[in-house]
């Protein structure tokens, strides 16, 4: 164990003892600061020092001539003084390899969302699609907060739609959040939460007329699907999501009291929809199939449906509601309800909104119940004394 004054020189000229795999010169200023000169012919530079627990540990700082003997002893004297102050640098280096790439925190995030989520196979397609060609090689330790937010504007100016970045953005924080409940290494904390957000307004406002949906309905009776009539009947008299009624089955479905039970809906949540008289008598008169627990299943299959939009598409442009999407019906039973003066809180109730704000989106759809009001004001006005 020679103990040397290391500089310049010294190192460029050192060799290893004779008969020995390595021979380790001690720096006389700096103490545990080492140069292994090996039989081989490479160095290295190390730290070398006893860690609280009186444990013999070594750093090791670079190779000789990846770095300078200065930046070398610069870095051993900086590593020392972390060594006095109570630090452990062979832990952190150990933490520093324990970091993983995006891409493994990625893989255990699609795997928990697995085992929950009913739109699992959307999350994996924004994590593929967006996410990991920009983060998946990239260690967790690295990703900071303002490179993530240049990330998201510049995913906007790529002509994405605002609801799109919005849920990459929800994705992205969802596995630094479940990163720092995991206490995955290197995850302090989420550089994704603060980013400022856009508001964001998809809503459309498509609500079809009484006029519009006599004709929607006459021509979808005249579809090639004899299903497809009974189908937009009911999305108009209950408000259900096209999925819901999908999947309706007759065990659900309650004649006398009047109700049917959407057992597995969108909040995750079960829930019951009333039945209007008219949407009873649609479902008194649909055909039933032996052996088929579906309400409006395919007549070929005695399957749901997989998709009606060939059928849909055609009845639309006939009845000229052109850009009219299937989903509207559901706006459209919501403005039918608010027109005849149902309160916004039954019709939520009655569309399944885990959220009140998601209802209030249908609040200016009340346009003639708004007008009944003012027209009752003016007459009232007109025939009372002046003020």
């Amino acid at each position: 164990m020679p103990k040397v004054k290391l500089d310049h020189t010294f190192c460029l000229t050192a060799q290893c003892e004779p008969g020995k795999k390595k021979t380790d010169y001690y720096d006389t200023s700096i103490t545990g600061f080492v140069l292994e000169v090996r039989s081989s012919g490479g160095r290295s530079y190390y730290l070398r020092y006893q860690d609280a627990h009186g444990d013999q540990k070594q750093h090791r700082i670079a190779a000789y001539g990846d770095i300078t003997f200065d930046k070398a002893r610069k870095e051993a004297q900086r590593l020392r003084s972390e060594v006095v102050l109570g630090g452990n640098p062979a832990v952190k280096k150990a933490e520093r390899k324990a970091v993983p790439a995006y891409g493994e925190l990625a893989q255990k995030h699609l795997d928990y969302a697995k085992t929950y989520q009913r739109s699992y196979d959307t999350t994996e397609m924004y994590v593929r699609r967006h996410i990991l060609p920009k983060w998946e090689k990239r260690y967790l330790s690295d990703i900071a907060q303002p490179e993530v937010a240049k990330w998201l504007a510049e995913k906007g100016e790529e002509g994405l739609a605002p609801a799109t970045v919005e849920k990459i953005r929800m994705i992205f924080n969802r596995s630094f959040e479940l990163a720092m409940r995991w206490n995955i290494a290197g995850v302090v904390r989420n550089p994704v939460k603060g980013i400022p957000r856009k508001p964001i307004n998809n809503a459309r406002d498509r609500f079809l007329n009484a006029a519009e949906t006599k004709r929607l309905l006459t021509a979808a009776q005249a579809s090639r699907n004899p299903q497809l009539v009974h189908i937009i009947a009911m999305l108009l008299y209950t408000g259900a999501r096209v999925s819901e009624l999908l999947q309706a089955e007759w065990k659900n479905v309650d004649l006398d009291k009047r109700q049917w039970l959407i057992p597995t809906s969108k909040t995750g949540k079960p829930r019951r929809v009333p039945l209007s008289e008219p949407a009873l008598a649609i479902l008194k008169m649909v055909p039933r199939f032996t052996n088929c627990p579906y309400v409006l299943p395919n007549p070929e299959t005695l399957k749901p449906f997989v998709t009606i939009k060939h059928g849909w598409h055609t009845a639309r442009d006939a009845a000229k509601l052109s850009g009219l999407r299937i989903h509207d019906l559901r706006h459209s039973a919501a403005s039918f309800m608010i027109n005849a003066g149902i309160d916004l809180f039954a019709v939520g109730r009655v569309l399944g909104h885990a959220d009140h704000k998601s209802t209030l989106r249908y609040s200016h759809a009340a346009n003639d119940t708004l007008l009944a009001a003012v027209e009752a004001g003016a007459r009232r006005m007109q025939g009372s004394p002046e003020l």
